[in-house]
This record gives structure tokens, C-alpha cells and sequence, in this order.
């Protein structure tokens, strides 16, 4: 056999569809011919990414942020309407004065109810709440200790009592309501229809009752001292902020919890 180098190179070429060698692959690139044509591909890569590059750094971007997915505007916001607060037209919430009105001088109070009060022991026609009546009689008998006799001249009184003690009077002595006020509540601003008030007078001196000569009598003398230890109070003292005039006869009671927010609470 001949040596292999006297075989013709066509007749060693192997038959088309033979798989190549590794060997022979890396031979077939490193033909000069297929070695420029494989230069030349890669220089105009080359090129064309330098010059897109370029393009996008002339136009603010950059070559990864195409690849990017494109961020989603957030929408706009609108605020919800607000409502201004409205004012408070609650009557039960009100702080208007018109929760305690008066009539010149004097404040508005409630008629007490019927099964609210009871008789006096030593009276019976005039009426007062209990917690009254019981601590007058516990002060007529303190007081009679002392020889002073006091006595329980008028009570509770209703609307219809007061209307007649105000406009009747008022009608007989010809006075102007404003002077009538002076002396007595209106109908309905009278502290005799809550039934803790109570005029009193000296059964030693009965022609001092009601007046204001009262005030020089030992039974005057002893309540000044001594009525507020049983719960009473003068309701009308000299120069009193409502403009009433002295009345040294009318008293109340504020000796317990109720009694006491009927008078001071505003």
C-alpha cells in the first residue's frame, strides 16, 4: 500500500455527511478565508453596540432599561369630600339659658306633682315635700322649746294659686306688674310650687305676717339663727342679686340632694 501521503487529497476527503473530528472542526476555522469573514462579523457587532450605546446615553437612557417592563403611572388621587362640622342644634344638649328662663326676678321652676307631697301634722292644709315637711316640724318643735311659736302660713302652691296671689293682689292694690314682682313670683317662677318653700310667721305677733315687719320678731330671730341647721334658708335676703324685695317671712329648703339642684343648679 502506498504511503498516505501519495493518496490523491480529494480521495481522502471523507464521504459528505461525515460527523468531523474536533481536530478537523478547529481546522476549518482557521482557514485564512473563513477566519476574515469571522473577523469582519465580529467587528460590525462590535461596531453597531458602540454606536447604539452611544445613542442611548445621547438620549438620557440606558442600554438595560429597555429590557425593563415600563412602570405604571399611579393614578391621580382624588381626597374625599369632607363635611364641616355642623352645629349642635340638640335642644337636649343646649346650654341656652332658656333651660332656666326668668320673668322679672324671678326663675322658672316645676309644679310639683300631688303624690310628691304630704301634709303638715300641725297644718294640714299646707303641704310640703316630705324631706320639708319633716325637718319643719322637727324645727316648730325646736323652736317652741325655746318659746318661739312658728307658724307654717302658706306651702306649696300650684299655677293657678300663684296666678291668683300675683294678678289678683296685684289688680287690688294697683300695681304695675314690675312693683307686683317685687313682692311675688309670676304664675310658674314662684319657689312655693316646687314645695320646698314655706312662709312663716310669729304666732305671738300674727299682725306681722307676711310684712316686712317680720323681721323684728322672735320667731325672725330664732330662724336667722337657727333654721340652717335644719336645711332652710332665707330665699330673699336684703339687696338679693334678683332684685326681690326683702322678704324675711319666705323661706326654703336645700337639706337634701334633690332640694338643692332645684335652687342653685343653672
Amino acid at each position: 500500500m502506498p504511503p498516505l501521503d501519495d493518496i490523491p487529497e480529494a480521495t481522502r476527503d471523507l464521504p459528505l455527511g461525515t460527523v468531523l473530528s474536533p481536530a478537523r472542526d478547529r481546522g476549518w476555522l482557521f482557514r485564512p478565508s473563513r477566519r476574515l469573514i469571522l473577523v469582519m462579523g465580529v467587528a460590525a457587532i462590535a461596531l453597531g453596540s458602540g454606536g447604539l450605546t452611544a445613542w442611548y446615553q445621547a438620549t438620557g437612557n440606558s442600554p438595560f432599561s429597555m429590557a425593563k417592563a415600563p412602570e405604571k403611572t399611579p393614578a391621580a388621587v382624588t381626597p374625599a369630600a369632607v363635611t364641616p362640622p355642623q352645629p349642635d342644634n340638640d335642644p337636649s344638649t343646649s346650654t341656652s339659658t332658656a333651660t332656666n328662663p326668668t320673668l322679672l326676678g324671678h326663675h322658672a321652676y316645676d309644679q310639683a306633682r300631688d303624690a310628691d307631697l304630704v301634709n303638715l301634722t300641725s297644718h294640714p292644709t299646707v303641704r310640703l315635700r316630705p324631706a320639708a315637711a319633716t325637718a319643719f316640724e322637727t324645727m316648730t318643735r325646736a323652736a317652741a322649746r325655746a318659746g318661739v311659736r312658728l307658724v307654717p302660713l302658706s306651702g306649696y302652691r300650684s299655677y293657678g294659686d300663684q296666678e291668683k296671689v300675683f294678678f289678683g293682689l296685684q289688680a287690688a292694690r294697683h300695681q304695675t306688674v314690675q312693683t307686683r314682682a317685687e313682692v311675688s313670683a309670676p304664675p310658674g317662677y314662684s319657689e312655693h310650687h316646687t314645695g320646698y318653700a314655706v312662709d312663716i310667721g310669729d304666732a305671738a305677733q300674727p299682725g306681722t305676717n307676711l310684712d316686712e315687719n317680720f323681721l323684728h320678731t322672735s320667731a325672725y330671730e330664732w330662724m336667722k339663727t337657727n333654721a340652717v341647721s335644719f336645711g332652710f334658708e332665707l330665699s330673699f335676703p336684703a339687696d338679693n342679686p334678683q332684685g326681690v324685695a326683702f322678704e324675711p317671712w319666705h323661706w326654703r329648703f336645700v337639706g337634701d340632694r334633690q332640694s338643692l339642684e332645684t335652687f342653685y343648679r343653672k
